[in-house]
């Protein structure tokens, strides 16, 4: 070829300075991965030679120098200016002969019988593109379906001009490279039908918490512009990569968006939106099994560059669906820029105080961790732009990339639309700034001017508050933290929270309650969609039919929504072990469930009554307590998450402890197989002064100080009257605690406590550790400052010439 083109075949990750940094990727992965299962369509390169070519012709480098000069990203009018002036320069620069002829031929060379003027996607790509340290996503222009040599020249001068949009300037002013050094390539490929088909992103991490043990997908109908820039609410899919080696179902989470649009071409190539229709928004857009072909290529790609970087190369990879030949391709693949470039161990902890106890004005999905004040400006076009001032909170339906001069100047961003893959997401993620999005109706509830609170700090989802509400911000260094004897781990109960909470250097999870997840994610009791026939309430037979539609058996919707829950949290820790608590409903707690008045017995103390491990086994639960197994079972050995471990609650016997691991055996849930332990809460007086019998039947324990604490003081923990006699401190609650501790140490086995009483109290800690407790879980908020007693308290029995564990 020409020294202006260069074919696929013949181009490498070594050729940034000549093809840019996107098409040396494509390169690379057109080579070298064809034969891992990575599809790429064929195209070539036109080269960046070929912008120096045209720049050297039209004598344009001192004009372009010259407009540049005195541009500092600051004023947007002169931004705007300069950008416009330069690209008209460029656009309009004439040619070289040579380069006009070298990519008509090369054009030439993909067409064939079927497709004499083939349809190609023209994609930007920058030498400074797609580094470890700067993405330069979304600076530069794409054009899809383009046909025909006039259309592809044309096409062609556009993205070379595309160097100086405004978005890009700002862009590289930020980062620090020289305007004058960075020169622009351009992919021409083989056009994908996404149009016809779907397409979307995936990250090889999880893009908040930057975990490496997950992929997560987002996926829309059509072209894929639309979930790069937040113009769609997409599905998203979070595969476990920890399965796909051994052959495992790699599906954690399934979320259907909303996808109401689509971007389709038109007859002339040019994309325009169109409705999906009702039946589709309804439905995920990928099956799974394209699910996990997807996550497969992605990590291939992540292998492949890890080798060529030699170390951890997470990826931020597009992707698309051919929608004529049913086929998935791969269409970017850039090093993830945001945790990919993170060197230091330092979180910043942000957390509203005291917690705001009033209605958000919305909520969408939260990206980042941070919370931001100022008052809001919508931002419905860019003729909005110039009025936006540093430190507002920018609202608008959707971000475009032209708009990120003012992005970098706000204190937060809201959008209507958009998941967290989108453009405004990424933008955030890289600024560090909170942002939410997929609001809805951010743009007509919030006002101009108005002060709000925009809250990332809460989970996955985001809130926007109105008025300005405290907050508190401290910096942890991870690396900081001591290292101790004791296992210090946390307790999880939102799979929401799971991988921003892994990030905490704990030992694992001490704690996971199923309780949230049945109450906020699952919804409905158990036998009410196991008998659906016996829910008499009109209104909860109705929302059971909402939730369940799309599953043909009722009780896997039970199964699917527990073991992706679980699962999730358990994705977040791997390999840390996590012990999940089976059930723990009380009966009155169980009836607030849909469905579930007409399945649960009326008790005047439900503290006390059907709970916990008796209930298992009892005919009136059992087979509820069945989709419980089962989707255990799903976690471990279908996901292969073995790092998950069982706990039974308010175990009253060792007998009731043994009918409890034969019903699970009978699911498929044997202790010890595949490395399964099962551990037993302790919370009843019967607990400890049996424990040497209860470590015959369990691996270990787990106090729980809540219910200990009541049931040896005979106080109703949910009583207000008698609320200042109940205390973990309690003298008689000690005992037991030292009692069982050196029971459990006596007959070999584990023991900890997940109990909230570490949390609250400093000195409980340390008694803790002075009687030798091998695990003290934590609340997420109490871990950093429970690992520094934990450390504390450990120096001073070393202190005192005295071992963990003989203390009366």
């Amino acid at each position: 070829m020409t020294r202006f083109i260069r074919e696929f075949e013949e181009i490498s990750h070594g050729d940034v300075a000549l093809v840019g940094g996107k098409t040396a990727s494509l390169g690379e992965l057109y080579n070298r991965l064809r034969a891992a299962g990575v599809r790429v369509p064929g195209g070539f390169a036109i080269t960046a030679d070929a912008y120096t070519a045209i720049l050297d012709h039209g004598r344009l480098h001192e004009p372009l120098r010259r407009i540049l000069a005195g541009v500092d990203g600051r004023d947007v009018g002169r931004l705007a200016e300069a950008g416009a002036e330069i690209r008209r320069l460029v656009e309009t620069a004439s040619w070289p002969g040579e380069l006009t002829a070298s990519v008509t031929d090369a054009y030439g060379t993909l067409a064939d019988s079927a497709a004499p003027m083939p349809a190609v996607a023209v994609r930007s790509s920058a030498t400074a593109e797609d580094l470890p340290e700067a993405s330069f996503a979304g600076q530069h222009e794409t054009y899809l379906g383009v046909s025909g040599v006039p259309a592809l020249l044309a096409a062609c001068r556009r993205c070379f001009a595309s160097l100086f949009t405004d978005r890009a300037i700002s862009y590289r002013i930020h980062h620090g490279f020289d305007h004058m050094a960075v020169r622009l390539s351009i992919a021409v490929q083989r056009m994908v039908r996404a149009d016809l088909g779907a397409a979307g992103v995936m990250f090889t991490l999880e893009p908040e918490s930057g975990s490496a043990n997950v992929v997560v997908i987002n996926a829309a109908y059509g072209l894929g512009d639309l979930v790069v820039s937040g113009g769609v609410d997409p599905d998203e899919l979070w595969l476990f990569k920890g399965a796909l080696d051994r052959g495992a179902h790699a599906i954690i989470r399934r979320t259907v968006g909303r996808k109401d649009v689509k971007l389709v071409l038109d007859d002339a190539g040019r994309p325009q939106r169109a409705d999906v229709a009702a039946a589709d928004r309804a439905r995920l857009c990928l099956s799974d099994a394209e699910a996990v072909e997807l996550v497969r290529m992605a990590v291939a790609i992540e292998r492949h560059y890890a080798t060529l970087r030699g170390g951890p190369s997470p990826m931020d990879i597009e992707w698309a669906r051919d929608g004529v030949d049913g086929r998935l391709y791969i269409l970017q693949a850039r090093p993830e820029t945001v945790h990919g470039s993170k060197t230091t161990a330092v979180v910043d902890v942000f957390e509203l105080s005291p917690w705001p106890d009033v209605a958000p004005l919305v909520t969408g999905r939260a990206v980042g961790h941070q919370v931001g004040t100022g008052p809001a400006r919508c931002v419905r076009g860019a003729a909005d732009l110039p009025a936006f001032q540093p430190g507002e909170v920018l609202v608008s339906a959707q971000t475009d990339p032209h708009w990120e001069p003012v992005m970098k100047r706000a204190s937060a961003i809201v959008t209507d639309r958009g998941g967290r893959t989108c453009h405004a997401a990424i933008v955030s993620r890289e600024l560090g700034i909170p942002c939410v999005v997929g609001t809805e109706r951010g743009t007509a509830v919030i006002a101009d001017g108005q002060t709000v609170t925009v809250s990332c700090a809460q989970g996955e989802t985001g809130f926007v508050y109105a008025g300005a509400m405290p907050f508190e911000r401290r910096t942890v260094d991870l690396a900081g933290l001591p290292a101790t004897r004791t296992a210090v781990m946390v307790n999880v109960g939102n799979p929401d929270e799971a991988f921003r909470v892994a990030a905490l250097p704990a030992r694992g999870v001490g704690l996971a309650r199923i309780e949230f997840i049945i109450s906020n994610t699952v919804r409905v009791h158990p036998l009410a969609l196991l008998h659906p026939d016996r829910v008499t309430d009109a209104a909860a037979r109705a929302a059971i039919a909402r939730l369940v539609s799309g599953y043909a058996d009722p009780a896997a919707y039970f199964v699917d929504r527990l073991a992706g829950g679980v699962a999730l949290i358990a994705a977040a820790f791997h390999p840390r072990e996590v012990i999940v608590r089976l059930s723990d409903f009380k009966s009155n707690e169980y009836a607030g469930l849909l469905g579930g008045r007409d399945f649960e017995p009326a008790e005047e103390n439900p503290m006390l009554g059907f709970r916990g491990a008796y209930r298992y086994a009892h005919p009136r639960y059992r087979e509820a307590f069945a989709l419980e197994c089962r989707a255990m079972k799903r976690v471990r050995d279908d996901v292969g998450l073995e790092n998950v471990k069982l706990m039974v609650p308010f175990c009253r016997t060792p007998a009731e402890g043994r009918r409890v691991l034969d019903v699970m055996a009978a699911h498929g849930l044997r202790r010890g197989e595949r490395g399964l332990e099962v551990y037993v809460m302790c919370e009843i007086p019967s607990n400890v002064v049996l424990a040497a019998e209860f470590a015959e039947v369990f691996d270990g324990f787990s106090i729980g100080s809540n219910d200990l604490t009541q049931l040896v003081l005979g106080v109703d923990r949910d009583s207000e009257i008698v609320a200042p006699v109940f205390d973990e401190r309690n003298p008689a609650v000690l005992r037991m605690v030292a009692e069982v501790i050196a029971a459990a140490r006596a007959a070999g086995r584990k023991i900890g406590i997940c109990g909230q009483a570490p949390s609250d109290y400093p000195e409980f800690t340390r008694f803790l550790v002075e009687h030798g407790i091998d695990s003290i879980s934590l609340s997420p908020d109490a871990f950093v400052r429970g690992l520094e007693v934990v450390a504390e308290a450990e120096r001073a029995s070393a202190a005192a010439g005295s071992a963990p564990g003989t203390h009366a």
